[in-house]
């Protein structure tokens, strides 16, 4: 295979050296080296419902197909399904929070119809069952139905009942308006609007239970839905499971912005002055997008696409990596808002006798695990009252994304959080906590040890 490779002074495949001697120039040899890699254009996401058409291409022009050497290294040691598995997962999640956006803008500038409440007393909006089937529907078009199995928190029998009826109409014009927007990224949208049983019936494909074998989806589409419902914090969480460990991850955080600064900002404040400020500065920048996947030593944070502009990939992506802070007393630690299902009340008390002088950043949904991933903060703990379990949709991104960062997640006994025993996290011990380091992740188990009999837990 013939390579040009252009001729620059110094580039060649010689140069000379201090004392005017032709020597071997290693430069342009891991170039041409590089450059036997080709560039394919590569299309992914076939079903047989569009024989022949692919549900998304990857870099169709050729400046967008030009990737870094650390790319083409990278790509090497993982297989073309990993790639096209994660790339369809970051694009379904920015469709994702484009949707969550226009239905949060709806709640709080109108009214608060479209909020229902389901069995444990938590709001569900237009949202949930919105996301769940779009999701579903992207996934089941690119690799097939009978090739996707999803864990997802929405059922769809509360929203079959014929009291329903006006809430199924609302998702169903939602779904379709999200899928008409496919080709803003990169994906390729139905031949017509799906119907009320199409759109049921991808809600009702999030039937499976998990478990320690096979290969499953984990979907948390409105993680968070106070904050939703609030116009807060909340994340649409993604996750691929394979034989009981989490291979992929992504995180999409509608309202928590690129940059740490707007941290500290009230989010309202937030909304108002990104309306006035132009939307091409990187200041300004709403929300954002986390996605890892396993093995890597990687996590990588990418801007939510801005109305009417398309999805490039990899969409201006950055590497993101945890806090270097190992000392307690500069540290700052995450809690859950609801006080529902956690105690704050301990973690407050272990924070104080590990040292921890800073106050608490409370955030409502996954947004905790990406404020570690990215270095915003260093310690997450969530320590649950007696009777709550945690479902491996609350956290299986999340994890992944902070290990890949450098960080850490176990139980209160140190040991791995388990994603094989089906929809829940069985065998939990006290509490999570996520650091982001080994130093800080040790001290913190102790003080927990320490202090455990003591509580009320």
């Amino acid at each position: 295979m013939a390579i040009k490779v252009p001729h620059r002074l110094g580039l060649g495949p010689w140069r000379r050296n201090h004392r005017n001697e032709l020597v071997p120039n290693h430069s342009h040899l891991t170039s041409l080296f590089l450059s036997s890699f080709p560039c394919k254009k590569t299309l992914i996401g076939c079903s047989s419902k569009f024989n022949q058409t692919s549900c998304f291409s990857v870099m169709e022009q050729e400046e967008k197909s030009r990737v870094s050497p650390e790319s083409l290294l990278d790509a090497e040691e993982h297989s073309p399904r990993d790639e096209k598995e994660l790339e369809l997962a970051v694009r379904a999640v920015q469709m994702a929070c484009s949707l969550c956006q226009r239905v949060q803008d709806s709640i709080i500038s109108k009214t608060s119809n479209e909020i229902q409440s389901k069995d444990d007393n938590s709001p569900v909006t237009v949202a949930d069952w919105s996301v769940q089937a779009t999701v579903s529907w992207v996934l089941s078009e690119a690799f097939g139905s009978r090739n996707v199995s999803i864990v997802a928190e929405e059922d769809v029998q509360s929203l079959s009942k014929a009291s329903a009826a006006g809430l199924l109409e609302a998702v169903v014009t939602t779904v379709n308006k999200s899928l008409a927007d496919c080709p803003r990224f990169g994906l390729k949208g139905p031949n017509m609007p799906l119907g009320s049983s199409e759109v049921l019936e991808a809600i009702s494909r999030c039937n499976s239970n998990g478990g320690p074998r096979g290969r499953f989806w984990a979907l948390d589409p409105v993680d968070g839905t106070l904050g939703f419902v609030r116009g807060d914090q909340y994340a649409i969480a993604l996750a691929l499971i394979e034989d009981g460990e989490v291979v992929l991850g992504v995180l999409g955080c509608p309202n928590y912005p690129m940059r740490k600064e707007w941290l500290a900002y009230h989010h309202r404040y937030h909304r108002i002055v990104s309306k006035l400020t132009p939307t091409t500065s990187e200041s300004w920048d709403k929300g954002c997008v986390l996605y890892a996947r396993k093995g890597s030593g990687k996590a990588w944070m990418q801007p939510l696409v801005p109305v009417n502009k398309k999805l490039v990939w990899p969409n201006s992506a950055r590497p993101v990596r945890v806090s270097p802070i190992d000392n307690p007393s500069m540290a700052t630690f995450c809690e859950p808002v609801e006080k529902a299902n956690s105690s704050h009340s301990f973690t407050a008390g272990l924070a104080h006798s590990v040292g921890l002088r800073k106050q608490p950043l409370r955030v409502y949904s996954m947004v905790k695990y990406a404020a570690i991933a990215r270095g915003d903060a260093e310690i997450f703990m969530k320590f649950a009252r007696a009777g709550y379990k945690e479902k491996i949709w609350d956290h299986a991104a999340g994890v992944l994304i902070i290990q890949e960062a450098g960080g850490t997640v176990t139980d209160a006994g140190g040991q791995p959080l388990d994603f094989s025993k089906g929809t829940y996290l069985e065998g939990l011990d006290r509490g999570i906590i996520a650091s982001a380091g080994a130093t800080l992740h040790d001290k913190i188990i102790k003080a927990v040890d320490a202090s455990w009999d003591s509580s009320s837990l």
